[in-house]
């Protein structure tokens, strides 16, 4: 394992070549572009040996991932914002014909209005389509994330594409040391992929993707929600066994900070989840039992770690990135819907915040936090929704 200085984009290309993927087509969008960039001038220099395909759209992009996918081989992709939601009709596909595609999404804002920078929208809007998400906090992160998200793709238990999504510019475009393995290293970890079920192959033709009767539609999107329902289990197996190899380890499905004897809990996706670090020691050292839980895998829901933390605390602080339009957070609520059938429910307060780039400070971060431990206090949930640092 070597360190060097590398933003997430540059960071994800090498991925693409640690983990020997066999095809990437892209189609640039920003804050996305220097991925497909970077694995173009890799494949130019020959240190990325596959094969990379230049495509006119992000529909064409995934569906390039698809047909690679089908044939039996690696396949990856970026994308951000528009470009994902261009995605959308090959998402659903990749992810009903059991393709272990993986897609690294740099978060930006939806249009209009036109805005480049960091919003998770773009990737909560598409929470349903059977993709699993991560949402990361570091260059390092994402690298080894990457590298990760193939071997739990492939996993004939799991077989189902992944996204990890990244905050633009944020991220993207920042420069942070980070630790990667060279291909020979990875092969330790990740075998070459070999398909559990059919492959395009002119040499053994098979019918896919025919007509399904509702005799037996209903069983293969249920064979979609076991397969995405065990990737929780089989992802904390999975980065266990990294965690041995390499030494790399950053909190299965929820990155847990100073939670065991906390009252409170802030919980968070992405960079905002790594910041909010610093704003709980503060406040411990002000002699408040205060914790944050950073929740990396979005889709499957873990529903067990949030249930285990949420029958020790008093109160949970949700902070969303993101807004469904008329209900809210979508991941307070999630949170809320996992809480519901214990008997013992904490107290559940909703902020969204940092919409477009706005920045989300230690100092916005502990007021948060501080309104939750007053309302615990007071034992009053008080407004159920803030926006913070609304105008």
């Amino acid at each position: 394992m070597k360190t060097e200085l590398m933003s997430a984009n540059y960071a994800a290309a090498r991925a693409v070549v640690s983990a020997r993927v066999e095809v990437v087509a892209a189609y640039p969008i920003t804050p996305a572009t220097t991925v497909p960039e970077q694995v173009a001038y890799l494949n130019e220099e020959g240190i990325y040996k596959g094969q990379f395909i230049r495509v006119e759209s992000e529909h064409s992009a995934m569906f390039a991932c698809i047909g690679a996918s089908s044939t039996g081989a690696r396949a990856f992709t970026a994308t951000s914002s528009n470009g994902l939601l261009y995605m959308d009709e090959a998402l659903h596909w990749a992810a009903a014909a059991r393709l272990p595609i993986v897609l690294a999404n740099i978060n930006r804002s939806v249009s209009p209005s036109w805005n480049i920078h960091v919003t998770h929208d773009d990737s909560m809007s598409k929470r349903d389509t059977g993709w699993i998400q991560f949402y990361v906090a570091s260059v390092d992160e994402l690298y080894h994330t990457i590298i990760q998200s193939f071997r739990l793709a492939e996993d004939p238990r799991v077989l189902m594409p992944v996204m990890v999504n990244a905050d633009g510019f944020v991220l993207s475009h920042t420069v942070s040391s980070y630790d990667y393995l060279e291909p020979e290293e990875v092969d330790k970890f990740l075998p070459p992929y070999k398909p559990p079920h059919w492959v395009m192959d002119p040499a053994n033709p098979v019918s896919h993707g025919n007509i399904v009767f509702p005799e037996y539609y209903q069983e293969f999107r249920y064979q979609m929600h076991e397969g995405a329902l065990a990737a929780q289990a089989v992802y904390e197996e999975l980065e266990e066994e990294y965690r041995k190899l390499f030494g790399k380890h950053f909190g299965g499905p929820i990155d847990c900070y100073k939670c065991e004897d906390a009252e409170v809990i802030f919980t968070s996706q992405g960079t905002i989840g790594a910041e909010a670090k610093d704003a709980i020691d503060q406040l411990r050292e002000e002699g408040y039992r205060v914790g944050n839980a950073r929740i990396r895998m979005y889709r499957p829901f873990p529903i067990r770690r949030i249930r285990e933390l949420g029958g020790r605390v008093k109160a949970f602080a949700s902070f969303d990135r993101s807004v469904s339009y008329g209900f809210g957070g979508p991941v307070v609520n999630d949170i809320r819907a996992a809480l519901y059938p214990m008997k013992h429910r904490p107290l559940v307060k909703s902020y969204i915040g940092g919409l477009g780039g706005r920045d989300v400070t230690v100092a916005d971060i502990k007021e948060i936090i501080m309104d939750t431990w007053n309302a615990m206090e007071k034992g009053e949930l008080g407004r159920e929704e803030t926006w913070h640092d609304l105008w």
